[in-house]
């Protein structure tokens, strides 16, 4: 995730909305558009909003 150095035996299963824009090549408003819209699954942890690595994958496939 942002800012956290991970071990190569661990994988990143959410990541934050500036994460998710940069993987979909999209903006960060336009990542918060399709949470607010429901098109894009997210949970609420503390401040932050994360999304399911599966979330962008999926999302990703359908969009082609």
């Amino acid at each position: 995730m942002e800012g956290t150095k991970m071990h190569s035996t661990e994988s990143v299963v959410a990541v934050g909305i500036a994460e998710a824009a940069r993987r979909l090549g999209l903006s960060t408003r336009t990542i918060a558009k399709l949470i607010a819209r429901r098109e894009l699954p997210s949970r609420k942890v503390g401040r932050r909003r994360i999304i399911p690595v599966v979330a962008l994958e999926a999302f990703a496939r359908v969009q082609k």
